[in-house]
């Protein structure tokens, strides 16, 4: 029996390890691995119109199943697209694999057509990168790559050059299993009585709680109750803990809404749980302790008082014995009032009464699209002012998902993101909340959606605006300049491409419109035309963003630009938070 290339033995460890596709464009140095899926059963190649989707799609899928996934780029130009993608993986802690095939090893070094050295340039968007450069290398660097991804949730990338993939394999592939599960972290005994000792001689408590909150739902509201502590959340954490939670005040940072922020800043004791959240200008810099699994992230945000390092469930177990039942709640009450005061001023401000106003409003569309959809539809956030709307106007229920480039902040993601989520999830409703900017950038993936039939829902808030863009400009004293743009139809742009597409000018037609897209078989692009001016105030407005904001202004009427001032005025002047 003739020996396996090396190229078969490396799909032949991908199948071994779960692997059911790879995402990524055809072609030169990464041919032998594509015929060699070809030839081989259990999985398939899937391909993309530009291998930055293909790395977002194994993001979004890694994201949903836990499971290893897998992209690839042939060289030259074909890997260095994989790096935008690579690099919201490796930052979102999800496992991973990129094949970056690479020129004939024999012409590395010489300025050969399309060299460029992957074995560098992907160092720092993944946890392990290496190179093959001999048969004998494989399976085990192969079988190395995958360990580190899985177990670490991180990106591996290996180097493969294109001749290499075509040699006879020198080492049997053999059978080995692979370790997907992460081993438990329990923090010592000594900062479990101390985490007690701080919460129990605090009066005023509150939690803060990122993505690390995702099996600790229970242990969380149980802490809460017990000290009646209000509860905030990031984004990433608003899907694991929003959700059947009494104690709720709310998102901080610049997309936040509701009571957080001020929660946090009067709280004797601040708790961050599961978060490594970034905006440090959002957190009181005082009385905070921290806990998470990864003992690097523990107080690079904010001074600490005590860092405990654990699972945040584990953790929890141990310290809610030793914690007693505090007897008011006077500042959780205070809170919540507060809470729901500003959700009446800013969340609700417009998506009340908002059925004729024209153009329509973009919060007015994500609220009817969160009622419309499925328990367990899977929302994918294309990065800017989607982000604002899915922050607010989503509602989790611990079966929803919602994915987004929430830590690099990458424009274009949503679409290539419900690619892979669509694909992971064949039966599950898969939504792609996409602004006309990011779905300009990667629309190329109209076509992928089409060429594999995928019944994704592309709705996309059309203001032909980089609305987030403007905001910050206007925030720092600028006149806003290059963020509006002619205006596009994506609705027979879709149709072109083979879609089922809705274009919606009138907002009493959003709801059937979405009703529409949502009950159709296969997949459907809804093209919402919004408005360029709605946009996001955040919940702590500093006496520098208000200077800014008032200096713009001036700046544009000086300018000739009056009456856009007021639209934007009118636009905006029941979102800001009142004191």
């Amino acid at each position: 029996m003739a020996r396996p290339t090396v190229a078969e033995q490396f799909v032949q460890v991908l199948v071994q390890a779960g692997v059911s596709r790879v995402y990524g464009v055809v072609g030169d140095s990464l041919n032998p691995v594509v015929d060699a899926i070809r030839r081989t059963g259990g999985i398939e190649w899937v391909h993309v119109r530009n291998e930055e989707a293909g790395a977002f799609a194994a993001a979004a899928e890694a994201e949903l199943t836990g499971r290893l996934a897998v992209c690839a780029g042939s060289c030259g130009p074909g890997n260095t697209h994989l790096v935008q993608g690579l690099y919201d993986a490796n930052r979102s802690a999800v496992p991973v694999l990129a094949l970056a095939s690479h020129i004939p090893a024999n012409q590395i070094g010489t300025s050969f057509f399309q060299e460029t050295h992957p074995e560098r340039l992907f160092v720092d968007c993944s946890g392990y990168c290496e190179q093959i450069t001999q048969p004998g290398q494989m399976p085990r660097v192969l079988r190395i790559a995958i360990q580190h991804a899985l177990t670490r949730g991180e990106v591996s990338v290996l180097v493969l050059p294109g001749d290499v993939a075509h040699l006879d394999a020198e080492l049997p592939t053999g059978t080995g299993s692979f370790v997907i599960e992460r081993p438990t972290i329990v923090p010592p005994a000594s900062q479990v009585d101390a985490l007690a000792d701080a919460v129990n001689g605090a009066e005023k408590v509150t939690l803060f709680c990122g993505a690390g909150v995702k099996d600790a739902h229970d242990e969380v509201l149980q802490l809460a109750g017990r000290v009646h502590s209000p509860i905030g959340h990031t984004l990433r954490g608003k899907e694991w803990i929003q959700f059947g939670n009494p104690y709720d005040v709310g998102m901080n940072g610049l997309l936040g809404y509701g009571a957080c922020y001020r929660a946090m800043h009067e709280a004797d004791l601040l708790l961050l749980l599961g978060t490594d959240f970034p905006y440090d200008g959002f957190l009181p810099q005082a009385r905070t302790i921290q806990i998470d699994h990864d003992a690097t992230r523990l107080g690079r945000r904010t001074p600490l008082e005590l860092g405990v390092h654990g699972d945040l469930g584990e953790t929890l177990r141990a310290v809610l014995p030793e914690i007693s039942q505090k007897p008011g709640r006077e500042f959780l009450d205070q809170m919540l009032r507060e809470h729901a005061r500003t959700l009446e001023n800013v969340v609700e401000a417009y998506t009340r009464n908002v059925e004729k106003q024209v153009p329509i409003h973009p919060e007015y569309v994500a609220d009817v699209l969160d009622e419309l959809a499925a328990d367990d539809a899977v929302f994918t956030v294309d990065t800017g002012m989607c982000n604002v709307w899915a922050a607010r106007y989503l509602t989790p229920n611990g079966r929803r998902r919602v994915i987004g480039s929430f830590l690099h902040g990458s424009m274009a993601n949503a679409l290539p993101h419900a690619i892979g989520a669509q694909l992971a999830s064949p039966g599950r409703q898969v939504i792609s909340m996409s602004g006309d900017g990011g779905l300009g950038m990667l629309m190329g993936e109209l076509l992928t959606v089409r060429l594999h039939d995928l019944p994704v829902k592309i709705v996309v808030f059309n203001n032909s605006s980089l609305g987030m863009v403007k905001l910050e400009m206007l925030v720092d004293g600028l006149p806003d300049f290059e963020t509006d743009h002619e205006a596009v139809d994506y609705a027979a742009i879709a149709r072109g491409a083979g879609l089922h597409a809705i274009r919606v000018t009138d907002p009493g037609k959003v709801r059937d419109a979405l009703g529409e897209a949502l009950d159709h078989p296969g997949p459907v692009l809804v093209d919402v035309v919004t408005d360029p001016n709605a946009l996001s105030i955040p919940p702590h407005i500093t006496g520098g963003q208000l200077k800014g904001f008032a200096l713009a202004a001036s700046k544009v009427v000086l300018t000739g630009g009056v009456g856009r001032m007021i639209d934007l005025a009118r636009s905006n002047l029941r979102n800001i938070p009142r004191p």
